[in-house]
């Protein structure tokens, strides 16, 4: 669902009280496009480096090595995601490398208590590593290597199933942990390193044809990053949709902060999952890296408005902001928002210093944990106090209808349980 907003304030600004233009946010904006979706390819092309390793020598290390890379590259890919709602082209092309949560059985082979298949997906446990034929749709699927193609075209959403998916991180990171079946208990996946070996070493059944795929979707989540941080270089399509409207441009950097504060990270990402009590409803469920996940979405949004971002090497990037187009409208909403995201900041950070200290994020989601749903809840209410702030912005510039994506778990409780 979607919030309307109706903006009816009128705040007319003289240039010289404009501490920065509509067209300089713009700029900076996408620059901090260019930089975000370019350490995202740069930290890919490690995690593809080390997924090669790992494939010539399966050893521990090296799978060790592979998951340290995996969980790097989340960092600056997390803090693009404030760009997915308002952006079209960022929107359309995000459900490829990040789409969750996902049936892992359509991939690979699944502990006994997951399951067969459903009503509502009949691929859940297809094992596509362990079938080199099947039928989709009436058709016969050679699946005898597993390419590019049959992961993009033919598995990933098979049958219109959301579910099904078959690139992206998550994928990724079922290969490399496997299933978590600690269930509220600490400690992630625990996929041996030996399922990747040859020969009488092999484990898991099918070695040749998982390292195969591993290979493969790694390789399509770099050429996918590629194609995202063209889009935002000079001359790109997403850094000329967002700068060829200057109020256009504007409602589009607050659509992607208010609807993955409020609907996406609030809602369908937090609070859901606090409800259900699910530690299946984990970003990041298979490495239990839920909690930096959480962390770096909220970050990506306090730094598209303060207009500022550190790169993965330790630079910045840094220009015109959102904070000082709105200071120079209404300055105390400005300071208002700024506190706002501090305070969300901070309440992510207590749940991630938690996290990182024992406390597992599915561990937080236990029913009667009430430590862990405070922690939670605390990154909760400041999305959505934040959200509130962002509402307010999108009257004082004046702006018009701004739909902010909302949630069940936020707008509509009962409707969760029904």
């Amino acid at each position: 669902m979607k919030r309307i907003l109706l903006a009816s304030t009128f705040i007319c600004l003289g240039a010289s009280a404009m501490a920065a233009t509509k067209a300089d946010v713009l700029t900076n904006y996408a620059d901090i496009a260019e930089a975000k979706f370019e350490d995202s390819l740069i930290t890919a092309k490690a995690l593809q480096a080390a997924v090669n390793t790992l494939i010539k020598a399966p050893t521990g290390a090296n799978l060790e090595a592979a998951k340290e890379a995996w969980i790097a590259s989340r960092v600056p890919y997390q803090q693009t995601e404030v760009y997915r709602f308002g952006n079209a082209i960022v929107d359309d092309w995000e459900g490829k490398v990040n789409a969750w949560p996902l049936d892992e059985g359509l991939i690979d082979y699944v502990d006994n208590s997951y399951g067969g298949p459903s009503d509502e997906n009949e691929f859940a446990v297809l094992n596509v590593i362990a079938n080199p034929t099947f039928s989709l749709g009436g058709t016969d699927i050679d699946a005898s290597e597993i390419t590019p193609e049959l992961l993009e075209s033919t598995l990933h959403e098979a049958d219109g199933i959301e579910a099904n998916v078959a690139t992206g991180y998550h994928a990724i990171e079922f290969l490399l942990w496997g299933q978590d079946l600690n269930g509220h208990g600490a400690g992630a996946g625990m996929r041996p390193a030996s399922d990747y070996a040859s020969g009488d070493d092999c484990t898991g059944g099918n070695c040749d044809r998982r390292a195969q795929y591993l290979v493969v979707a790694t390789n399509l989540l770099v050429s996918d990053l590629e194609f995202m941080a063209a889009q935002w270089a000079a001359g790109g399509a997403g850094r000329a949709a967002v700068t060829a409207n200057e109020d256009a441009g504007i409602v589009t950097i607050l659509t992607g902060m208010g609807s993955l504060s409020y609907g996406e990270q609030a809602g369908e990402r937090m609070r859901l999952g606090l409800m259900l009590n699910d530690p299946e409803e984990e970003h990041d469920c298979f490495s239990d890296n839920t909690h930096n996940s959480h962390f770096y979405d909220g970050l990506g949004i306090q730094n598209v408005y303060l207009g500022k971002y550190t790169r993965v090497d330790g630079s910045v990037v840094e220009g015109a902001s959102l904070s000082a187009l709105v200071a120079a409208a209404d300055p105390a909403l400005d300071a208002e928002l700024t506190a706002r995201l501090d305070t969300t900041m901070s309440a992510l950070s207590a749940m991630k210093s938690a996290a990182d200290g024992g406390m597992a994020y599915d561990t937080m989601l236990e029913a009667g944990n009430t430590e862990g749903e405070a922690l939670i809840m605390g990154g909760v209410n400041g999305l959505v106090d934040q959200t509130k702030s962002i509402e307010r912005v999108v009257k004082a510039l004046d702006l018009g209808n701004v739909s902010i994506e909302g949630s069940d778990s936020l707008d509509d409780p009962n409707a969760v349980f029904q």
